[in-house]
């Protein structure tokens, strides 16, 4: 491992066992604290404060998930305090920690299942916005997809047509599938630097690709490839959040959560 690998490995694991500043962790590996936020951006895919904040976040899940109470997860997470969980967390809980705790107890999630361009499409929605659009002939397999975050919440199947809540949305939906413009709202739930990669993949024009590479490098994140890669992965929102736009460097189309095929179809509908 050369120097700078090590510095960068040093300057992770203080950030594993603490909660140093910038300047504290670039003096600590004997960096200027610009250089330092820069190549660990560039090596880790997420800046200091995008990693730390990740870490705590994911204490955080872990402790409710096994049964912690919230004021204990709260503070053993590394919070400071219950307030500071909803300016950095409770946003990318995407609910209030409590209701996390319990599987999304008292979320109230509406959803349907519809016909589209693209064949059936499961389609769910947040007071906040749409939180799922999963693509597939076996509606068993949707539903359980839905399910498997927020096992608890209240998951409410509704008619298409007669929910005035969903409706409107579910069209939107119908739309996008459909390769028409539509206006949708989101209810993006991931880690910082997933929403990063969600938000810059809503950017790339209809028509156009990026390689895993070439997004990490527009992030500030030069060799964060395989995180953008995972990134897309996660992402719920077929076609809505089009993380089928990306594709390997060599213009291989890599890999899509609803199949190649279809990944294929979709550039070639755009670029037509």
């Amino acid at each position: 491992m050369n120097d700078a690998a090590t510095k960068l490995d040093r300057a992770r694991r203080l950030l594993d066992e603490g909660e140093p500043g910038l300047r504290e962790l670039a003096d600590a590996i004997g960096w200027s604290p610009a250089h330092l936020q820069r190549r660990f951006t560039a090596h880790f895919g997420l800046s200091p404060a995008d990693y730390l904040a990740q870490r705590k976040l994911g204490r955080l899940k872990q402790a409710l998930r096994g049964g912690a109470d919230v004021t204990t997860a709260v503070y053993e997470a590394g919070y400071g305090s219950p307030s500071r969980v909803y300016e950095a967390g409770a946003a990318r809980l995407g609910m209030a920690p409590s209701r996390y705790r319990h599987g999304g107890a008292g979320e109230a999630v509406r959803w349907s299942v519809i016909d589209t361009a693209l064949g059936r499409a499961l389609v769910a929605a947040t007071e906040r916005g749409l939180c799922a659009i999963e693509l597939g002939d076996d509606e068993a397999l949707l539903e359980s997809r839905l399910r498997r975050e927020f096992p608890r919440a209240s998951l409410e199947r509704v008619d298409e047509g007669r929910d005035e809540f969903l409706a409107p949305r579910l069209r939107a939906v119908a739309d996008a599938l459909a390769g028409r413009v539509a206006e949708v709202e989101l209810d993006l739930v991931g880690t910082a630097f997933q929403t990063r990669v969600w938000n810059a993949l809503m950017r790339i024009p209809r028509g156009e690709t990026r390689s895993y590479a070439g997004l990490a490098d527009e992030l500030g994140a030069p060799r964060g490839a395989r995180a953008v890669a995972r990134a897309c992965a996660g992402n719920r929102l077929a076609v809505v959040v089009p993380c089928h736009r990306v594709v390997r460097g060599d213009g291989s189309l890599g890999g899509y959560r609803w199949g190649l095929p279809l990944k294929q179809a979709l550039l070639a509908r755009e670029r037509g």
